[in-house]
Parts: structure tokens; sequence; C-alpha cells
């Protein structure tokens, strides 16, 4: 996959078929569009597009109040539309200059002239240019003034249901890790450095990694335990993540993200690990005393085991 940090990279191929969006999770709905654009393509022997933005035009149009955590940062969404098989993936800077943009030269300078697109696939809630002003109907019209075609995926296509990143994003939020799971097609997952904490885990017999998630914009997901496979340099590991204030602990602590790796004993600080959530144990609680806290992080620990022997 060839990557651009911006329009004026790209440089235009024969028979392109484009898809547009933040493609914010990648996730199932999607995968249903990236899927189509690829069946285009290969019926006219041409290449795949997609025009993607960052920063998330909610973070300018908003800056104040737009409150988004994304479900992907840069390097995994690359990495997903890689897997997914694109050839050509624009990243465009998303500012004020560009929010501006009417629909019409939208379409003009960007779908037309810079793209040169001959097939564009949009979902079936795609709005663009000045004030999300330009719709379906539009890029028909103009479609067939300046020759390309235009396909809508259907909400209905979708297994009945408008998969979205919001939805996710609030699943997540709410600890419903089951929906999140299902409407990414995937486990969610977080990448973070492993940096000092204050090592009272390892004085209650379950030494943890403390982590700094690399980007701030990052989605965190809801506080509790989750039992998650964690990438580890060469190596895939497994363990238990807590994501919380340490209410036992701290009076009204600040957020932590500490795991807990099973049958691992190394001192891995600065080490980078990656996080796949694969099932939710329990919310995060204040306990009436350290014994407490240990008998139920026993407890967690035997759940998890249990878990995964039966996966």
């Amino acid at each position: 996959m060839k990557i651009y940090q911006n329009l004026e990279e790209f440089q235009a191929v024969d028979n392109v078929v484009v898809t547009i969006g933040t493609f914010d999770g990648v996730h199932v709905g999607h995968r249903k569009l990236i899927s189509r654009v690829k069946e285009l393509a290969n019926e006219i022997n041409g290449k795949t597009v997609i025009l993607t933005f960052f920063p998330h035009p909610r973070m300018i149009l908003y800056p104040q109040e737009h409150g988004i955590e994304l479900l992907n940062t840069v390097k995994e969404k690359i990495d997903l539309l890689e897997e997914a098989g694109i050839d050509h993936l624009i990243i465009h800077p998303f500012d004020q200059e560009f929010s501006e943009l009417s629909s019409i030269n939208f379409i003009k300078d960007v779908i037309v002239n810079k793209l040169q697109t001959k097939r564009l696939v949009i979902g079936y809630d795609h709005r663009f240019g000045r004030n999300r002003e330009g719709t379906f109907d539009d890029l028909v019209k103009m479609g067939k003034k300046w020759k390309f075609e235009v396909e809508k995926i259907p909400e209905e296509d979708i297994d009945h249901i408008a998969v979205s990143s919001t939805l996710i994003r609030k699943a997540l939020k709410s600890g419903d890790l089951d929906t999140a799971t299902s409407y990414l097609g995937r486990p969610y997952s977080m990448t973070g450095t492993v940096v000092h904490g204050n090592k009272i885990g390892r004085t209650i017999g379950f030494p943890t990694a403390n982590l700094n998630i690399l980007e701030n914009y990052k989605l965190i997901p809801s506080e509790g335990v989750y039992i998650v496979e964690v990438d580890f340099m060469n190596e895939t590991l497994f363990g238990m993540l807590s994501i919380g204030r340490r209410p036992t602990i701290e009076d009204e602590g600040k957020l932590s993200i500490e795991v807990y790796l099973l049958d691992f004993n190394r001192e891995i600080y600065g080490a980078v690990l990656t996080l796949r959530l694969l099932h939710w144990i329990r919310g995060d609680k204040k306990f009436n005393s350290l014994d407490e806290l240990i008998q139920q992080i026993n407890n967690d620990r035997t759940y998890t085991l249990n878990y995964l022997k039966a996966r």
C-alpha cells in the first residue's frame, strides 16, 4: 500500500475506485465499503484509493467541545487498511481552510481533478463539503457531468443495523465489550509504553506493568478489569488489565492503566506493549480492605485462567 500525507502527494493512476471518510475503527461497516471498492476495482482492472483525514474533522470544527476520543491511532488505521488490501491511502490534513471547501468544489477539485475518480463508493450517511452540505444526490448529478459513477452502501446491507464508530465508542465507554468487539470485527486494542508506577502491585503478589498510552486522543474504555492478549516484542502473552483509580489504595487517584501478565516476571520498563481486550471481567470497585482486594484479584486470576483454557 502506498501512503500519502496529503492530496498534493498523490499522483493519479488509471481506473481509480475511491471511498472517502474518517474510517475510525475500520469496523465491519467500513469493511463492507472496502470490499465493494475492491470488487469494483477488479472489474475494471483498476486501483483502490481511500481518502481519509487527520485530525478528525470534529477536532477542528469544534475544538472546545468535540470531546471525541478515537478508536484508532493513525498508525493503527494504516495497519488495518493495509491489511484490508487497499492500494493507495491518502491521509489529508483536515484544517479550517479545507473545512470551508464547498461541496461542488470538493467534487470538482478533489474527486475529479486530483483523484481522477472512475467510481466512487460511499456509506449510506456520507456527507461532505462545507457544513456537510453535499449529498448522495449531488454526487450522482455531478458524476453524470464529470463522468464518474457513484454507488451507495445502504444501511440495511450491514447486518440490518447502522454500525458506526459512535456506537462502538459508546459501547466501550459503558463496558459493553462484546458489542464493541462484534462491531469492530476484532478485539479493541491499545498500545502504550511501560512506565514506573507506585509498585504497590508487587507488594501484594501481583506485579503490574503501568502503561502510558502513546496518543492522548486514543479512547480509553470503561474503568474495570479485562482479560487481555498482549504483544511484547515477538511474544504473545496473556494477562489482566485494570483501568481505574485504585479506589481501595488511593482516594480520588488519577486514572491508571496497568496490566498483570500471567507467568511473567521480567523488568520491562520502557517496553512498548499492545493490548487486545478479549473479555470484560468486572467493573472497578473499592474494597473494605487490602485483604479483600487481594482475594478479588485471586478470583479474577482464576476466572482468567479458566476463560483462556476454554478458548
